[in-house]
């Protein structure tokens, strides 16, 4: 699974979602990925219920095809503000 296919099941699944994956530390390793989530379904939302709802959009993926997902996720208001 691409990083550009990880961006489209998040993004397909999550309202007004942006995401920005990658691969984490080393490039040759498929599987180990890592994400920035930007969308309003986060507001109101602790750390842990916003990942959630990213891993929930990912659904089996999380097992068969992404080892290792380093996620970042915020509303719009805090990227804007960081």
């Amino acid at each position: 699974m691409t990083p550009e296919d990880v961006e489209r099941l998040i993004e397909a699944e999550l309202e007004d979602a942006d995401a920005t994956v990658g691969h984490a530390r080393d490039p040759h390793d498929d599987d180990h990925l890592t994400a920035t989530v930007v969308s309003p379904a986060f507001e109101g939302l602790s750390l842990v219920d916003q990942h959630q709802l990213v891993y929930d959009a990912l659904g089996e993926h999380m097992t068969t095809d992404i080892h290792a997902l380093e996620l970042s996720t915020y509303t719009p208001g805090e990227y804007d503000g960081r």
